[in-house]
């Protein structure tokens, strides 16, 4: 990766950093036009920061690796309350506005964006079915990597990018999920790439695994059958070159296992690629507030600056942070994406948005009803995947 890509792929970063903290925070102002002003916020913030960068770094990158090897790639992220950052990769890859077409590419559209989110009438706060591509919720922790090794069965095109939050990795379902090396056939299946990121806590305290050392963590999961390597820092410029160096290798023994056993035959269990990620929870945010840590702390988890709308100081903090992602380099005078950021989604059926299991889409009610797919049964919010009728609403 050369320094011209590297600094491309650390603005998209920024920009989906910075949709997340406006997506959370703003109600009007979107891109800071305008000094922002205490009616500019939400009368209420809900939403969790703390995992957003770095599920973010790992879809800009996943982005990269799609690029360059025209994978199939599915998305799957364990700490679907992240939501904030999922929808705003989702966007400025443009399959957003797709589904959504009065969430626009412009400003009024990136206006709506961020005014629906955990709003009354608008968009929860975590991933859910309405999310497009979405196939796993992630509120309930724990099913991830389960849910990705059946997304992975007979489907053996498809590479399934699985993010397990170390607090999930603390529960029983998850626990049992990585034996999934065990079940896995590269002959007929396709891969897991499970993603196990290491922020060091939860939304009270630390976690076990963000605890223990690398050789620990790497030996956890070699004994369940995996091949981890390790990716960590709090440098975004280092981290994208590593997370970067990962994926590539990681896609190169996939490729290996599956080549080998649909030309020989599955000779048994494979040692999948695994990544371990650790960076700092809250990366990029806040490090402290009145004088207490935050980035690299528990209290990173949700919304770092609560009381924004009644305390200046506050509103100031938030208006550096935001800033700090300098926005007006990211967006155009219309509120688009620029050209050389936008270049960076993966093209066609193979952006993350589009990748929901044999390429179901979800519609929303204007085109389902110029398509014909509104609900015969009534009664339900118009929502469908397109290839069977699954009412979400």
């Amino acid at each position: 990766m050369d320094a011209g890509e590297l600094d491309l792929l650390n603005r998209y970063w920024n920009a989906a950093n910075y949709l997340t903290v406006a997506q959370i925070y703003l109600q009007d102002n979107a891109l800071l036009r305008v000094p922002l002003a205490a009616g500019h916020i939400k009368p209420r913030l809900l939403g969790h920061w703390g995992t957003s960068p770095g599920l973010s770094m790992i879809y800009v990158n996943l982005n990269r690796l799609i690029r360059m090897t025209g994978a199939q790639v599915l998305f799957m992220t364990g700490p679907g309350h992240g939501g904030p950052a999922v929808v705003a990769n989702l966007y400025l890859e443009g399959t957003y506005s797709e589904i959504y077409p009065e969430v626009g590419r412009d400003l009024p559209g990136l206006q709506r964006l961020v005014r629906q989110f955990s709003t009354p009438g608008g968009i929860p706060s975590h991933v859910g079915p309405a999310t497009p591509g979405s196939i796993h919720e992630g509120g309930e922790l724990g099913y991830s990597l389960a849910h990705a090794t059946g997304a992975a069965m007979d489907n053996p095109d498809l590479i399934v990018a699985c993010v397990v939050g170390d607090g999930e990795a603390e529960t029983g379902p998850l626990e049992g999920a990585w034996k999934a090396p065990s079940f896995l056939n590269p002959d007929r299946d396709g891969a897991v790439l499970p993603i196990l990121h290491l922020n060091g806590h939860k939304i009270s305290g630390p976690t076990i695994l963000g605890r223990r050392s690398d050789s620990q963590v790497m030996a956890l999961l070699r004994a369940h059958g995996w091949e981890p390597v390790m990716v960590t820092g709090d440098d975004p410029a280092l981290v994208h070159t590593s997370l970067a160096r990962a994926l590539a290798d990681s896609h190169t023994r996939i490729i290996q296992i599956q080549e080998r056993a649909r030309s020989h035959g599955n000779t048994g269990p494979a040692p999948w690629p695994a990544i371990v990620m650790r960076t700092p929870k809250g990366w990029s945010g806040p490090a402290f507030v009145d004088g207490v840590p935050i980035e690299g702390t528990f209290r990173a988890h949700q919304v770092p600056l609560g009381s924004v709308r009644e305390n200046p100081a506050h509103l100031a903090q938030l208006e550096s942070w935001l800033r700090s992602y300098k926005p007006e380099t990211l967006f155009d005078e219309d509120g688009r994406l620029v050209p050389e950021l936008a270049a960076l989604a993966p093209p066609g059926a193979l952006a993350h948005g589009r990748q929901s299991l044999g390429q179901r889409r979800f519609v929303g009610p204007a085109a389902a009803a110029a398509a014909g797919r509104l609900c015969p049964q009534g009664g339900c919010s118009g929502f469908h995947q397109t290839r069977n009728h699954q009412a979400v609403g």
